[in-house]
């Protein structure tokens, strides 16, 4: 998958952008908060996916602007496509286009244009909540299976159904007995999902594993464990069957008494968690600062490894601000992984960057990009 140019207007800081990048690198370079990021973001929000940064679409549209468009034509193995995405901060909703036929919603796009970011607020994926780590993998694995996502919103969707019943039944509007309809759509969604996370974990941990080993030579072990709310060990390497549902169902049914009492589910792939270990040992409570951004690294390596060994198409990805942390032997192990992918990369200072990166180079300045020669080297070559 190839972008082969990029359109922006509007989008909070950036002016009107015009960019025709390489095939393979571009580095995006300027000073912190001139919009290499939010350009990034902006070719980011067409994945169909939530922002990276966590940015509400109200805040797409710069303060004091009064729209935002984003236009982006890639090429992939078939053929080449368009998307745009406009935004009017007068109108209710968007306009989104997929090849110049308008769609309703992000969700036409997920399975059409594909990237993979690497920022440095990964290291939540150690650090952060366990609802973090959840949705990594939910989406990781969605990229991989677009009609998952389907299975993962019908679960979100139905979970809050029956929080609302169980309020309802708390505050006599509803009869205990109601909570049956919506457990057994549950159980059948939740259990899904609860043996593609076990799967994909289980690929994710192999992976990891064997760049981790790579990235400390040898002296470090990294392991990642999925450890369900419901499914014993033993069941989850059994596969996926009908009886799962069941099991499921019956785990709900034992603790409605419980959830009686608080108001909420307490049962399900809600309260699944994803252990990363390092030799052994949570890296969430006791890997140094050092090991956490490693390991995070290495989880997103893996991400993109596994797509694009299973994917017909190989990826984009976004590489925000990491490079010029990691020292050489790990930008060459970043390097390798997505040798066969198109790269942007931000960074304030191109000289951190390893001398064979070569590409397009675009340097941004208070919203307004511009495009230089081929980047060289400082070393010349």
């Amino acid at each position: 998958m190839i972008i082969t140019s990029v359109r922006v207007e509007g989008f909070k800081n950036l002016g009107k952008i015009h960019l025709k990048p390489n095939e393979k690198y571009n580095i995006i370079i300027g000073k912190n908060a001139q919009g290499k990021t939010n350009l990034l973001e902006a070719m980011w929000i067409l994945t169909g996916c939530k922002s990276f940064r966590g940015s509400k679409e109200k805040d797409f549209i710069a303060h004091n602007g009064r729209s935002m468009r984003v236009k982006l034509k890639f090429r992939d193995s078939v053929r080449t496509q368009k998307i745009e995405y406009d935004l009017v901060k007068s109108q209710n909703g968007r306009s989104i286009f997929l090849n110049e036929v308008k769609v309703k919603g992000t969700g036409s796009l997920f399975d059409v244009f594909k990237c993979i970011v690497f920022t440095p607020d990964d290291v939540d994926i150690i650090k952060g909540s366990p609802e973090k780590r959840r949705s990594f993998i939910d989406m990781a694995f969605a990229q991989l299976y677009p009609s998952a996502l389907t299975h993962i919103n019908k679960h979100n969707l139905l979970l809050n159904q029956r929080n609302a019943v169980l309020k309802n039944v708390i505050s006599l509007k509803s009869m205990r007995n109601e909570l049956e309809i919506w457990d057994k759509q549950l159980s059948a969604e939740g259990a899904y999902v609860s043996f593609m996370r076990y799967d994909y974990v289980k690929k994710l941990s192999e992976i990891c594993a064997g760049l981790y080993s790579k990235i400390t030579g040898g002296n470090e072990a990294l392991e990642l464990v999925y450890r369900s709310n419901v499914f014993s060990e033993d069941t989850l390497k059994e596969g996926f069957n009908p009886s799962a549902s069941e099991i499921y169902y019956k785990k709900l049914s034992e603790n409605i008494d419980y959830d009686l009492k608080f108001g909420y589910t307490h049962t399900g792939v809600s309260r699944d968690e994803i252990i990363i270990r390092i030799n052994g040992f949570n890296a969430k409570e006791f890997g140094s600062q050092g090991q956490i951004k490693s390991a995070a690294l290495v989880i997103k390596l893996a991400q993109a490894e596994i797509y694009s060994k299973q994917s017909k198409e190989a990826p984009v990805v976004f590489l925000d601000d990491v490079m010029g942390e990691l020292d050489e032997n790990r930008q060459k192990l970043v390097f390798d992984i997505i040798k066969n992918m198109q790269v942007f990369i931000t960074t304030c200072n191109e000289s951190a960057l390893l001398p064979e990166i070569k590409g397009k180079i675009f340097r941004i300045c208070d919203g307004n990009a511009a495009e230089e020669d081929d980047y060289v080297s400082s070393s010349g070559e």
